[in-house]
C-alpha cells in the first residue's frame, strides 16, 4: 500500500499547521549576560526581523570591532517567508493526497531547511565574529568573538547563549512528529 495511514495523515497535517507558527513566534535567540548587564541583553530572530535590545548589542560590539547589524544584513528575510510557505504547502498536500513518497519528501524538505538555516547561522556568526574593524577600542589579540550556535560560551566578560526560542521548539515538534511518521510508515512498507 503506498498511501499513509489515516492517523499518519493527520500527523502529517498537524505538523504542517504547527510550522505556520513560524510566521508568528520567534525562531531563534541570542542572550548576553555581563557584570554590566546582570539582567542580560536579548535578541530574538523572526521569519523577517529582529527584535529586542538590538540596538545596545550594537553599540557594545562597536567596541570590540564587531560590524553593525540589523534586518539589512540578512537577505534570508526576504526569502524566507516563501520558502516555508512552499514547504507548508507541500506538507498540506502531503496530508490531502496521503502518498508515502510524499511524506517523506516533505520530511526531506524539512531537513534541508533545518541543516541550510544551522549552515546560514554558522557561517554569518563566523563573519560576525571574526571580521572586525582593526580600529576597535578594544583589541585582544587572538581574539575572535563568534557567538554560539547552539548552546553557551563565554566571550571576554560576557556569557553569551544561543537557541532556538518558542518558534524555534515549534518547528522543532513539528520534525519531530515528521520523522515519528517517516519511521513509522517505513516499517509499514517492510510489513506490506
Amino acid at each position: 500500500m503506498k498511501t499513509i495511514s489515516p492517523i499518519n495523515r493527520f500527523l502529517v497535517l498537524m505538523a504542517s499547521l504547527l510550522m505556520i507558527s513560524a510566521y508568528f513566534t520567534p525562531l531563534w535567540q541570542i542572550s548576553l549576560w555581563a557584570p554590566q548587564y546582570p539582567e542580560g541583553l536579548n535578541m530574538k530572530i523572526w521569519i523577517d526581523k529582529l527584535s529586542g535590545d538590538v540596538n545596545i548589542i550594537n553599540g557594545v560590539n562597536h567596541y570590540i570591532g564587531m560590524k553593525h547589524f540589523g534586518v539589512e544584513m540578512f537577505p534570508e528575510f526576504t526569502y524566507l517567508i516563501y520558502v516555508f510557505g512552499v514547504i507548508i504547502g507541500f506538507g498540506i498536500l502531503s496530508a490531502i493526497i496521503a502518498k508515502r513518497w510524499m511524506v517523506y519528501s516533505f520530511f526531506g524538505l524539512i531537513v534541508l531547511m533545518g541543516i541550510g538555516v544551522l549552515v546560514d547561522m554558522y557561517f554569518w556568526g563566523y563573519d560576525y565574529g571574526h571580521n572586525l574593524d582593526p580600529t576597535a577600542a578594544i583589541k585582544v589579540p587572538g581574539m575572535a568573538y563568534q557567538p554560539p550556535l547552539i548552546g553557551y560560551k563565554e566571550l571576554l566578560n560576557f556569557l553569551a547563549y544561543s537557541g532556538p526560542d518558542i518558534g524555534g521548539w515549534i518547528l522543532g515538534g513539528a520534525a519531530f512528529i515528521m520523522g515519528v511518521v517517516v519511521v513509522v510508515e517505513w516499517r509499514r512498507k517492510e510489513k506490506g
